[in-house]
């Protein structure tokens, strides 16, 4: 799967060249097979730092950076990879996303208190 289509790219760049921001996430990339879970709001100028949430499935989620790369390069049992969500549309700035996974102790808990919150009902992954 391409993790990053042309226009996703160069929202995160934009967002990327105005740091500091608090940015509504752009993409949102997961394991298929495991709690892994980022949250993507800015690309850096190589193409290849994500700024973001990121969620490896231990309890504590955490912003910071990470490589797009290496998330493609990832290969998981049955030919698997990491894979983009289709459907996911942000609804609140990354700060907000990052306090309800930082209370839930995971990313997609957090996105679901938030969509309760909300009274929007969303995927399950």
């Amino acid at each position: 799967m391409i993790l990053l289509t042309d226009d996703l790219r160069a929202c995160l760049l934009a967002n990327g060249l105005r740091r500091g921001a608090d940015h509504i996430p752009v993409v949102k990339l997961f394991n298929p097979m495991g709690a892994a879970t980022w949250l993507a709001t800015e690309l850096d100028r190589d193409g290849d730092t994500l700024f973001g949430l990121a969620d490896l499935g231990f309890g504590c989620p955490e912003l910071g950076a990470f490589s797009l790369s290496e998330l493609a390069s990832l290969r998981l049992p049955f030919g698997l990879g990491i894979e983009r969500d289709l459907l996911f549309e942000a609804a609140h700035p990354l700060s907000v996303y990052a306090d309800a996974a930082h209370r839930t102790g995971s990313i997609m808990d957090g996105i679901r208190r938030l969509a309760m919150a909300d009274g929007v009902p969303r995927q399950s992954r």
